[in-house]
């Protein structure tokens, strides 16, 4: 298997969310930043502002297509920088915006953007706070870029939710519907029809987070929204991160039957695919039901189920179980399943 270092030049798999995007941040990234960086570049960083933690995240969007069934880059560029910052506990507070506009792009489209930007900061209660926006000549982007920074604090004295918090016999909760937002932009980018049954599950989630946290935050002992390389990323971050080895049960993963009926006709893994509004909850055994059904009372989290749980560390794999009892391996993702679709 081919690394950064042996490819010797950025490729789309870099951008996956799976190994070859670990291995340039490892590799390549922290090493050449040294001494200015912390080592980790996670999705949101913790920082300390005289006594008080804030978190602090960024993001950049470049969707193909721009526009979609149920939205657009805007509102992806909202809700994907809010989730990061609420999976890590943190409340979200304030948005920076920028943009890498091309030459000639429709001003009614970049209305439309904004709008969708202004729709969902509304919904997440956060305000946009700076900005900026570049122009470049056409041919020298792809219609469009977006950027955001996201800014949230700790509340009540909220500790940052991180995978060192996992345990042996943790259950995973996943709170939508696995691989709708991969399926719905490949239909319309190909044209396949499945675009007005399988919609976008693009959404902030930070209210469906907060509420969660207020009476079962010491239970929930890490979060990750499933954006790049799906759950089967996730899952297998969180094995590496841990120590720790993690089964699921293949038949309840939740999936909307036409988005599997496109998925197989593809031949693409719905593990893998990336969504916009649905995160994975490792929480206590203990308070496992109690916290599924308060994420099932928010229309965000209706379709809600556990799917799994943590093993010992004496198997560090993923492990999938079938209803036929087939066991399968679920390897980290090397290459791409789709391009640009966050």
């Amino acid at each position: 298997m081919k690394m950064t270092k042996d490819i010797g030049r950025i490729v789309l798999d870099h951008g996956t969310g799976g190994l070859l995007s670990e291995d340039l941040i490892s590799s390549i990234i922290i090493p050449r930043l040294g001494s200015v960086s912390t080592g980790e570049l996670a999705d949101s960083a913790v920082l300390d502002m005289h006594g008080k933690k804030i978190a602090v995240t960024t993001d950049s969007f470049s969707i193909d297509p721009i526009f979609f069934g149920n939205g657009n880059i805007g509102k992806v560029s909202v809700c994907g920088t809010i989730n990061d910052l609420a999976v890590s506990g943190a409340t979200p507070l304030y948005l920076t915006l920028a943009f890498i506009i091309e030459e000639d792009f429709p001003l009614a489209d970049f209305e439309q953007i904004l709008d969708s930007v202004r729709e969902a900061a509304q919904e997440a209660q956060v305000h946009i706070v700076a900005g900026d926006t570049k122009v470049v000549g056409l041919g020298e982007a792809d219609k469009i870029f977006v950027n955001t920074t996201g800014i949230g604090y700790f509340k009540h004295g909220r500790t940052h939710i991180s995978p060192r918090n996992i345990r042996k016999n943790d259950n995973i909760i996943v709170t939508g519907l696995l691989g709708n937002h991969s399926i719905h932009i490949l239909s319309i980018r190909e044209g396949l029809g499945f675009e007005s049954r399988v919609l976008s599950d693009c959404a902030p989630l930070n209210g469906m987070i907060a509420q969660v946290l207020e009476d079962h935050a010491p239970d929930i002992h890490f979060m990750r929204d499933l954006t790049r390389g799906g759950l089967g990323s996730v899952l297998s971050e969180v094995v590496a991160l841990s120590g720790l080895g993690v089964e699921i049960t293949m038949d309840k993963l939740p999936m909307q039957y036409e988005m599997k009926m496109a998925a197989d006709m593809l031949g693409i893994n719905p593990i893998y695919l990336a969504n916009e509004g649905n995160i994975s909850m490792f929480v206590s055994p203990k308070a496992t039901n109690d916290i599924l059904n308060k994420i099932r009372q928010h229309p965000y989290g209706k379709h809600a189920s556990v799917v799994g749980h943590v093993t010992d560390d004496l198997i560090k794999r993923v492990i999938g179980l079938g209803d036929d009892g087939q066991i399968t391996i679920i390897e980290p993702l090397y290459g791409r399943e789709l391009p640009r679709l966050c």
